[in-house]
């Protein structure tokens, strides 16, 4: 890749306007005069939006206004100095440098990377000075592309580029000879860990990372940055983020894998911040490490954000890395869940629990204007036919997307974005071979991993920026999907068949309900979240799908799931509030007020904390009330037409009060069973802690 500046897009010490809207503008039109963006106002638009979301001047008289745009058809650099300078924002007044960067919105890694090389050598002094000095466009050229590595050029001013060669992270203690006292930790220099990110992923991220580091190396501590850019990132390795003493994030999105740093006391703000006060957030870092009451990252165990697979997973047994991809996928399939069961739990509230016989009919036939006058089920009347008809089948659609969302995610966790559409199809697939959830976990997982071993082949330059949007989607697509319906997807229904068929047996009689029941309640507060917990829950969604007036198993079985799930958080409640308060810590104490509440919602996060501190004896008391729970549920024949809400759906769950009454029976069981294991069961020091994921819901 080459001139990504050229002389013709450079304008020294010209009037560009009075203000940055016009200065962008005005850089707008370079780039689109030399055919590098086919709409100069669409660029300039796309840039100014940019700066109204977070003003890009920057500190020593220098703004750097950018933006991905559909308009760009190469990536450009166009740079203006200006006589007098512009405001951009920055906090010790006007900028005279400006580089407008501007990238495609599908820019390639090999793109991203040398924009993101200029916004590092912004960070050095000689760099700044050589561009004020420059006497025409053709020397700005030559300065700029040797910061960036293009061009003969690339190797002479080695001072302008040498914090892009550098390896950020490097640690700074070797710089100074001694560290001041309020920077160390235990008479050794601190040891901080960053992460840094904006929201193109291409400046401030950079150049964050490099104030960090400099700060970092000037006070003589160990500081290492992950950059989290557009073109990716490097995961620190895991010793060196459990070896740190506190975090900094300088960040204007998402923290991806943040789970990697959980319990690491932390210091927030956004990336600017990151290049403009270094030194302050490093102090402020140190400070928190000595301080109880200081941030600190909440655990997550499956992040949302999750980089490239191979990052995400590197330091991970194999075992721990299936279930990190697994936990992941389920956790992008949850919102389809959440806002498809509801839509479907308010159409059964307005048009009653026979809205299904002729919903798509309804919403086909009729309108607000037009409502229908035959089969009205609602409650309501025509009115509350219609509505219903219209949330129903909005939030069935939503929840046809389970499986394939299911999929698609499992891949995304293995190979990024060009896992997902391969992810999708198999996961669409699975669904019309009726291989359900089962099918679509073996398809995710499939298209996971040819996607990101497809990824990994060397590829002519040429060839690389097609790779993630065509040729990776298209080979993973085949394989994946192809395998499914070729081999796998006939067995995988089979199974499906005979698993489905069995609890659907059991249910019918009594002795079957109870056992359905245990099994399901057990699952459910096994892990708090974890594998065995999404196994049960999938399972109950994903039946949802096939329920009807002629088949109310899954109903019954979502209820058990639900009633069971609530049983933890509401548990822990009761015992550290009311039952046995000094048998917990304050800390406890005050998190079991906040259990009720969740407990009360379907939130299983309320007993995260308490499983975590005393696994052995808080785990065991919650599986005994959500067996209770489950086969009570069960055996009174409870019903839960929506996927989750606990009590708030109170009018998809009949009868409500039999749940109610299972409910409260598996928390009281709970809570006292946990009482006396606290008082008369000793705790071991030494006892292994389960892996404690993310709540189901």
């Amino acid at each position: 890749m080459s001139d990504t500046i050229t002389p013709e897009l450079v304008s020294l010490d010209a009037p560009l306007g009075t203000d940055k809207k016009d200065v962008i503008r005005a850089l707008a039109r370079l780039v689109a005069a030399e055919g590098r963006a086919e709409d100069a106002e669409a660029l300039a638009a796309d840039a100014i939006a940019r700066e109204e979301k977070d003003e890009t001047g920057l500190p020593g008289g220098i703004a750097i206004p950018h933006a991905k745009s559909a308009a760009v058809t190469q990536a450009s650099l166009a740079f203006a100095r200006l006589s007098p300078g512009v405001e951009f924002g920055a906090p010790d007044g006007a900028a005279d440098l400006v580089f407008l960067i501007a990238a495609p919105a599908d820019a390639a890694e090999a793109h991203l990377a040398v924009l993101s090389r200029l916004a590092r050598s912004l960070m050095q002094d000689t760099f700044t000075s050589d561009l004020r000095a420059a006497a025409t466009p053709d020397h700005v050229v030559r300065i700029v592309r040797a910061a960036i590595g293009e061009g003969e050029a690339s190797a002479a001013p080695a001072a302008a580029s040498t914090a892009a060669a550098a390896p950020i992270g490097a640690t700074g203690s070797t710089a100074a000879t001694t560290v001041a006292s309020d920077l160390q930790v235990e008479g050794r220099p601190a040891r901080i860990v960053a992460v840094t990110s904006c929201a193109t992923g291409i400046a401030h991220t950079f150049m964050a990372a490099d104030a960090l580091t400099a700060a970092g190396k000037e006070a003589g501590i160990d500081l290492v940055v992950e950059p989290q850019g557009s073109s990716g990132y490097q995961a620190l390795p895991a010793s060196v983020i459990d070896g740190a003493d506190a975090v900094i994030f300088a960040t204007d999105v998402d923290v991806r894998e943040i789970s990697r740093f959980a319990g690491k006391p932390v210091v927030r703000s956004g990336v600017k911040r990151g290049i403009e006060q270094p030194a302050q957030m490093i102090r402020e870092a140190v400070a928190a490490v000595s301080n109880p009451n200081a941030t600190r990252v909440a655990g997550a165990a499956a992040d949302a954000g999750s980089g490239t697979g191979a990052a995400a997973t590197q330091n991970l047994s194999w075992g721990a890395k299936i279930q990190r991809i697994l936990l992941t996928g389920v956790s992008y399939m949850i919102p389809f869940v959440a806002a498809g069961g509801l839509l479907i739990a308010l159409g059964f509230l307005l048009g009653g629990f026979r809205v299904t016989e002729n919903a798509a009919s309804v919403i086909i036939d009729n309108s607000l204007w037009n409502l229908p006058t035959t089969d009205i089920t609602s409650p309501i009347g025509p009115l509350g036919q219609y509505l219903g008809s219209v949330a129903f089948m909005i939030g069935s659609t939503s929840m046809s997307f389970l499986v394939a969302a299911l999929a698609g995610y499992i891949a995304y966790a293995i190979a990024d974005r060009p896992g997902i559409a391969p992810g999708f199809v198999a996961g669409a697939i699975a669904v019309t071979m009726s291989a359900g959830f089962i099918g679509g976990i073996v398809g995710g997982f499939l298209a996971g991993f040819v996607a990101w071993w497809l990824g990994r082949l060397p590829a002519p330059r040429w060839l690389r920026g097609l790779m993630p949007v065509v040729i990776i989607p298209l080979v993973a697509s085949i394989v994946a999907s192809g395998l499914m319906v070729l081999f796998l997807g006939r067995p995988i229904a089979w199974l499906m068949e005979v698993l489905t068929v069995g609890l659907t047996n059991l249910t019918e009689s009594g002795a079957g309900l109870v056992a359905v029941g245990v099994i399901l309640g057990l699952m459910m507060c096994f892990d708090l979240g974890g594998p065995v917990n999404k196994v049960a829950y999938v399972f109950a969604t994903t039946g949802l799908a096939a329920a009807s007036s002629d088949n109310t198993a899954p109903y019954l079985i979502m209820a058990a799931v639900m009633c069971a799930g609530m049983v933890p958080p509401l548990a822990l409640a009761l015992a550290s509030t009311v039952l046995g308060r000094s048998l917990f810590t304050p800390v406890e104490r005050e998190n079991g007020i906040a259990a009720w509440l969740l407990g009360a919602s379907f939130i299983s996060e309320g007993a995260i904390p308490f499983a975590a501190a005393d696994p052995l004896r808080v785990i065991p008391a919650s599986m005994v009330g959500g067996a209770v729970t489950g086969a009570l549920s069960m055996l009174l024949g409870v019903q839960s037409f929506a996927p989750h809400g606990g009590l708030f759906v109170f009018f998809a769950i009949n009868p409500f009060l039999s749940f109610l009454l299972a409910l409260v029976a598996g928390t009281v069981v709970s809570a006292l069973l946990l009482v006396v294991l606290k008082k008369y069961a000793r705790k071991s020091s030494t006892a292994p802690v389960p892996a404690v994921a993310t709540a189901t819901v």
